[in-house]
């Protein structure tokens, strides 16, 4: 059988891992990572001894976005498929982004697309000095939608309106320039520089940190201060953009190795 495109153990401290678990596909998303992650957040939030979540990708890149393959085979579907897949996503990203317990990210290799969400809608991110990141969406005719208000929180909008428009690839210590992560080691050190911030985590008293973190977001730009309705439209962007004629192009030039003919109006 398969392995489970989403891992996750939890220590006798209250440390839980949770891997993310395609290295065939650099962690790519899809629907069954997307429902892994929800899974492993609905198993852990009912963890009462639950103190830290630490978030990784097996292999060598943290984690490539979406699975181009999977967005072509969701595109033809219903616009009522396409929406249940981007709230899907959304939800994915907004639960790690407001759950009551903080989170670690670890990040090796590539970070791209969603996965620049993924690591902007948690509490603390390190990254190896090998990490390359890039908000790619609208390489392929996509948008970032659902992730916006979560990297707009990180790095604030003037970064956002150059890293989103541009799809460029930065490194890891432009990364720590703007804010979307927090620190950058060697590669042989990150499991030991993540293990240093999981010790001053469980140091701190979990109720006073749940408290803090709701308190942030509540205060913040992009995290809990955008109401249902904002989210709902971002989720109804988010996929009618999937359906549009110029993310078939885009898509098309992924999938044929060329470059995009943008038309003024596609």
């Amino acid at each position: 059988m398969p392995a489970s495109p989403v891992l996750w153990t939890l220590d006798d401290r209250g440390v839980a891992t949770v891997t993310l678990n395609r290295p065939e596909v650099n962690n790519a998303y899809d629907g069954a990572l997307i429902s892994g992650v929800l899974a492993a957040m609905d198993e852990l939030g009912g963890k009462p001894d639950l103190r830290v979540v630490v978030l990784k990708g097996n292999g060598k890149h943290f984690q490539a976005g979406a699975d181009l393959k999977w967005i072509n085979s969701v595109r033809p579907q219903s616009p009522e498929a396409n929406e249940a897949a981007s709230r899907a996503t959304f939800e994915a990203v907004q639960r790690l982004n407001t759950l009551p317990i903080p989170t670690v990210a670890l990040v090796q290799g590539g970070c791209f697309g969603g996965g620049t969400g993924v690591i902007a809608a948690c509490d603390v991110v390190i990254a190896a000095d090998n990490a390359l990141f890039s908000i790619t969406e609208v390489r392929w005719g996509l948008t970032a939608a659902i992730i916006i208000p979560q990297l707009c929180d990180a790095i604030g909008v003037r970064q956002v309106r150059r890293y989103a428009l541009t799809g460029e690839r930065f490194g890891a210590d432009e990364a720590r320039r703007i804010g979307l992560v927090h620190d950058v080691v060697p590669l042989a050190e990150l499991e030991v520089a993540g293990a240093k911030v999981v010790e001053q985590l469980l140091a701190n008293g979990p109720q006073a940190m749940a408290e803090t973190k709701r308190l942030a977001l509540e205060s913040s730009f992009g995290g809990m201060s955008v109401d249902d309705a904002a989210y709902a439209r971002l989720v109804r962007l988010h996929s009618l953009k999937r359906q549009s004629a110029e993310a078939a192009e885009g898509l098309a030039s992924f999938a044929e190795k060329r470059a995009a003919k943008w038309g003024s109006k596609t």
